[in-house]
């Protein structure tokens, strides 16, 4: 009899869980698509706390400048709406901040959320009783604050690319290192060799470019290190990348120094590497994020490097646009 409760008991929660599940399911579906341009995020906050020192901390860690850019660019574009104008019309938006600021706040802290109002959309709640509190919250959490739109952004642009993918490319990539990113239409092949593979969408003042490229691992030395990545690298961009002319190739730029960051993504470690690159003795250069990571065996490095060029051009969403594909690299199902 105990049994029978038990299993009776276990089907009953089996079947709230699955309605609870097809009902956010539904109530998703139902939702509009989000509003907004690429990498806006309103901040709903009235314009006293705007004007001061939350505001400033917002705008310190929200709209500093996007790094590795040969322009200034703020990392996101903020646009204030005060809480008696955040109408149905600013709801949809795809990056929200909602400040809570008030005496009867009694757990301060910061709630993310998804699809509230729209989908696919980020919502960011910060509560606080006062300004200085709320200014503690957004310098604590800002690293996460920027991580969270950041990767939101990705993920739309990763999602879009799924659903109009350049199919053809992958296999490519594939064969020569076991896994692939996913392409947006309108990408093309420019050159394969057996250890390296140059993809790009091309028009008019603006190429976005993923190179894809391997290299031995050599016992004794510290493949991930920042000056080893940028030499080897170096030597194979200029055996297979070359410029518009006679002795010209693309290098990476020692005008800045390349920043590098150990990071964790979908199973995949890897070294992230933002810089600049440049074409030796000429004057073509641009931004480029590379991800640099140990193949399943073990025995080689393989590099995916996207890169920008738009001279005429901002170039803050070119880049996050192609940096979006090498972070939806995905490992070949083993066979």
């Amino acid at each position: 009899m105990k049994a029978t409760v038990k299993y009776l008991s276990l089907i009953m929660v089996a079947l709230v869980t699955l309605c609870s599940c097809n009902e956010r399911k539904t109530r998703q579906a139902l939702l509009p698509n989000i509003s907004g341009k690429a990498g806006e995020v309103i901040v709903v906050i009235d314009k006293a706390n705007w004007e001061g020192i939350v505001g400033n901390a917002l705008r310190d860690s929200l709209a500093c400048e996007t790094p590795y850019l040969p322009q200034r660019e703020p990392l996101f574009s903020l646009v204030n709406v005060p809480q008696n104008g955040f109408t149905s019309m600013f709801q949809v938006h795809r990056n929200i901040i909602v400040m809570n600021i008030n005496p009867a706040v009694t757990e301060p802290g910061i709630v993310y959320r998804k699809d509230v109002w729209a989908r696919p959309q980020t919502v960011i709640h910060i509560n606080a009783a006062d300004a200085e509190a709320a200014v503690e919250i957004i310098r604590k959490n800002s690293p996460d604050i920027v991580a969270t739109l950041e990767q939101a952004e990705r993920d739309r642009i990763i999602a879009n690319t799924r659903k109009y993918e350049e199919l053809k490319l992958a296999p490519y990539i594939t064969e020569m290192v076991g896994g692939s990113p996913h392409f947006p239409s309108g990408y093309q092949l420019k050159k394969k060799t057996s250890d390296f593979i140059w993809i790009e969408y091309a028009i008019q003042y603006v190429t976005q470019g993923i190179l894809v490229y391997k290299y031995p691992v050599v016992e004794g030395e510290n493949m991930m290190d920042l000056d080893n990545i940028i030499t080897n690298s170096n030597e194979i961009l200029m055996n297979n990348v070359p410029g518009m002319f006679d002795n010209t190739y693309m290098t990476t730029s020692n005008f800045v120094r390349p920043s590098i960051e150990y990071k964790r993504y979908k199973g995949l470690d890897f070294a992230e590497i933002r810089g600049f690159w440049e074409v030796a003795n000429d004057f073509m250069g641009g931004p480029f994020v590379s991800h640099v990571f140990y193949s399943r065996d073990g025995k080689e490095v393989i590099v995916l490097q996207a890169f920008v060029y738009a001279p005429k051009y901002d170039k803050r969403q070119y880049l996050r646009q192609v940096e979006s594909v090498i972070y939806s690299f995905e490992w070949a199902k083993e066979k």
